[in-house]
C-alpha cells in the first residue's frame, strides 16, 4: 500500500508511471532519468525468489519499475547523499520499504555479506575527460564516469554476483568495445545483447546487455526501434512505458 507522502518540495516534480502505479520524485534542475531506465526495467527478468543488486541507483526509478516484476528484494546502491535520500522517499512514497533497500554507498568499496542472484546499472556512461560536464556536480556524477568507470561497474558486478547469477545493464552503442573488454576481463560472457535504434533504417543508439559467468553462446534479441515511420512510439515502446506485461516479447 502506498504511504502518504507530502507533496513535490519546492525544487522537485511529482510524476506518475506505469498508468498511475509508480510515483517518482525528482530535481527539477538535478538529475533527472531518460528513457534508458524504462529500457533495462523491461529488460530485466527476475524470479520469485530472486535477490537484486541496484549499482548507482539514483532516486531508484528502475528498481520502482521492477516493482511490478516478482521478486525477494533490491539493494539499491548510490553514493550522492541527496540521490539517495531522494530513493528513499520514493520508497516510502510507493510503500516498498519492506521490498526496496537503499544504501548510501560507493559500489567501488562494496563488499556484500551475501552474493545476489541479479546485478544490473544503468551507470555513468560519457568517458571522463570527454563530454561537457553539466553546471549541476549532481548530474555531472551521474552521467560522466567521473566517480565510477565502466570496469569499476563490471568489478563491482564481479564481486556481488553469484556465480550462476546474471547481470544487465544498459549502455551506448558507442561504448561496445569498452564494454566488452572491460567485462571479459573480469570474467563475464554475454549471455544475451539487444540493440535499440531510434527508428528503423537508423544506427542503434544504447545496447542492452545480459551477462553471467558462465560461458554460452550470445543470444541477439530482436532490434527495438523507439519511433515508428510517423515519428510516434512503436506500439512496443508504449507497452514499456505503460509498465504491460511482464517482460519483453521473447523467451
Amino acid at each position: 500500500m502506498r504511504n502518504p507522502e507530502p507533496e513535490a518540495r519546492a525544487e522537485e516534480t511529482l510524476d506518475s508511471f506505469y498508468h498511475g502505479r509508480i510515483h517518482i520524485l525528482q530535481k527539477k534542475r538535478g538529475y533527472r532519468f531518460s528513457i534508458d531506465a524504462p529500457l533495462l526495467a523491461d529488460f530485466i527478468q527476475p524470479g520469485p525468489a530472486d535477490e537484486l543488486l541496484e549499482l548507482g541507483a539514483g532516486v531508484g526509478v528502475i528498481s520502482l519499475l521492477l516493482s511490478l516484476k516478482p521478486f525477494r528484494r533490491i539493494v539499491c546502491l548510490e553514493i550522492q547523499p541527496a540521490l539517495a535520500e531522494l530513493a528513499r522517499r520514493n520508497i516510502r512514497l510507493n510503500g516498498l520499504e519492506e521490498k526496496i533497500t537503499v544504501l548510501e554507498q560507493d559500489l567501488r568499496a562494496f563488499v556484500p555479506e551475501e552474493k545476489f542472484d541479479i546485478v544490473f546499472s544503468n551507470p555513468p556512461h560519457i568517458r571522463s575527460r570527454s563530454g561537457q560536464l553539466s553546471r549541476s556536480e549532481e548530474k555531472s556524477v551521474a552521467k560522466h564516469e567521473i566517480l565510477c568507470s565502466i570496469s569499476d561497474i563490471m568489478s563491482a558486478t564481479r564481486t556481488c554476483l553469484k556465480p550462476e547469477g546474471r547481470a544487465y545493464f544498459i549502455y551506448p552503442a558507442g561504448r561496445r568495445t569498452d564494454f566488452d573488454e572491460a567485462a571479459v576481463k573480469n570474467g563475464l560472457r554475454l549471455r544475451a545483447v539487444r540493440h535499440v535504434h531510434p527508428a528503423c533504417g537508423r544506427p542503434p543508439r544504447w545496447f542492452l546487455a545480459e551477462c553471467g559467468f558462465e560461458a554460452a553462446a550470445a543470444i541477439v534479441r530482436p532490434p527495438l526501434f523507439v519511433y515508428d515511420e510517423r515519428g510516434r512510439y512503436t506500439e512496443e515502446m508504449n507497452r514499456i512505458f505503460s509498465g504491460g506485461s511482464v517482460g519483453p516479447s521473447f523467451p
